[in-house]
C-alpha cells in the first residue's frame, strides 16, 4: 500500500496531466501529426467526467472545418474472416500509396464484467510502428451498432488530423451492428469460402448495404473455393434493390498472408469513390450522416437528461419495486412512467 506523500504525488501528477487535456492544447498539436495528443483527445471523448464534456465538445466544434476530407470506409465480417489481419495487410497497400490511415477498431466487451481485450495493436504489428498510421481500439461498451458510442466524434478528429483513409473495424456481423453505415461512405463485408452455407448464416440486411463482399484466406487449396464463393456472392448481389448512390456491388478475392487480390480491392474503392463524387452521393450522403448524428445526439442527451431528474429517478424506483412483487407488469411499469413523465407536461 501507497503512503499518503506516494498517494499525494501521484494524484498531483494525474492533476497535471489533466490540466494538458484541455481542447486548446490538444487540437494545435493534433493538426500537427501528434498521435499522442489525438489519443489524449479521444480519450477525453471518452471519458464518462461531466468535467470533460465541456472539453470534448469544443474539440468536436473546432474540428468541423475539416470535415469530409477523408474516406471513411466501415469494415464487418463473419466471426474468424480475419477482420485484423486484413486490415494489416489493407493497410500496408495503403501507406505505400502515401497515404495516411486510421484505424478506429472496436472490440466487445463482456457482459458480465464490462471489461474488453482491446487487442488489435498487437494483431497489427507492422501498422502501429508506421509514422502515417494511427490505431485506437475502443470498447464497444453497451452501445449497439458495433460501434463505441463515440465513434463519430473520433471520425471527425481523425479528419481534423489528416488522415486521409478512415477504417471502422466493428465488433463483428449482427443485427443491430447496422448503425456503421449510417457513418461511413463505403461498406466493406468480408466473407469466408463456402458460400453456400455462409449465405444461409448472413443476414440480408448486411448484405443490402454492403458496397463490396471480398473473399478472404484465398491461398493455397482455398483459392478454387474462394473464386466459386466469389462467384456465388456476385450472383446473389444481383438479386437486391439498387442502390441510392446507383452503385453496383461486386465480389473480389484476396490473400491477407500471400498480399494477393488487395490491389484489386483498393481500385474497386478508388473506382466507388470517383463514381459518388461525379454523381454527388458522396456531398447528398455526409448531409444525411449529419442529420443522423443530430437525431442521435439529441436522443442521448433528452434520455440523459431525463432519467437524471429526481422525478425520474424516483418513479422508476417505484416501478421496479413493484414489477419484482408481481404487482404490475413490466410493459405497464413502462407505459406508467411515460404517461406520468411525458404526457403530463
Amino acid at each position: 500500500m501507497p503512503d499518503n506523500e506516494q498517494l499525494e504525488n501521484w494524484l498531483n501528477k494525474r492533476r497535471e496531466r489533466r490540466k494538458h487535456l484541455t481542447a486548446n492544447e490538444l487540437f494545435p498539436k493534433i493538426q500537427a501529426g501528434s498521435r499522442e495528443a489525438l489519443s489524449a483527445a479521444i480519450t477525453l471523448l471518452e471519458s464518462n467526467r461531466k468535467e470533460d464534456a465541456q472539453e470534448a465538445q469544443q474539440l468536436i466544434r473546432q474540428s468541423l472545418p475539416f470535415q469530409n476530407r477523408s474516406w471513411r470506409i466501415g469494415i464487418t465480417g463473419v466471426p474468424g474472416v480475419g477482420k485484423s489481419t486484413f486490415i494489416e495487410a489493407f493497410g500496408k497497400e495503403i501507406i505505400q500509396r502515401g497515404l495516411k490511415l486510421a484505424v478506429l477498431a472496436i472490440d466487445p466487451s463482456s457482459n458480465v464484467t464490462g471489461g474488453s481485450i482491446l487487442g488489435d495493436k498487437t494483431r497489427m504489428n507492422w501498422l502501429s510502428t508506421q509514422e502515417n498510421a494511427f490505431i485506437r481500439p475502443s470498447a464497444a461498451g453497451n452501445s449497439l451498432g458495433g460501434v463505441n458510442r463515440t465513434t463519430r466524434e473520433t471520425i471527425a478528429l481523425c479528419e481534423a488530423a489528416g488522415f486521409d483513409v478512415i477504417f471502422i473495424e466493428t465488433v463483428g456481423v449482427g443485427q443491430s451492428e447496422t448503425l456503421v453505415h449510417s457513418m461511413v461512405d463505403f461498406f466493406l463485408l468480408l466473407m469466408l469460402s463456402g458460400a453456400g452455407d455462409e449465405l444461409q448464416g448472413i443476414k440480408r440486411g448486411i448484405m443490402e448495404m454492403a458496397d463490396a463482399i471480398v473473399i478472404t484466406k484465398a491461398d493455397g487449396t482455398n483459392i478454387e473455393k474462394s473464386k466459386l464463393a466469389r462467384a456465388q456472392y456476385a450472383n446473389a448481389l444481383h438479386l437486391f434493390p439498387p442502390k441510392q448512390s446507383q452503385w453496383i456491388p461486386s465480389a473480389k478475392i484476396c490473400s491477407s498472408i500471400d498480399n494477393t487480390g488487395l490491389g484489386e480491392v483498393w481500385q474497386l474503392i478508388e473506382a466507388f469513390f470517383n463514381h459518388i463524387h461525379s454523381n454527388g452521393w458522396y456531398e447528398e450522403n455526409r448531409k444525411k450522416q449529419a442529420i443522423n448524428v443530430l437525431h442521435s445526439h439529441l436522443k442521448s442527451l433528452m434520455l440523459q437528461q431525463f432519467l437524471e431528474t429526481d422525478k425520474a429517478k424516483s418513479l422508476i424506483q417505484t416501478k421496479e419495486q413493484a414489477v419484482l412483487k408481481g404487482e404490475i407488469s413490466a410493459y405497464q411499469a413502462s407505459e406508467d412512467i411515460f404517461k406520468a413523465l411525458f404526457l403530463s407536461v
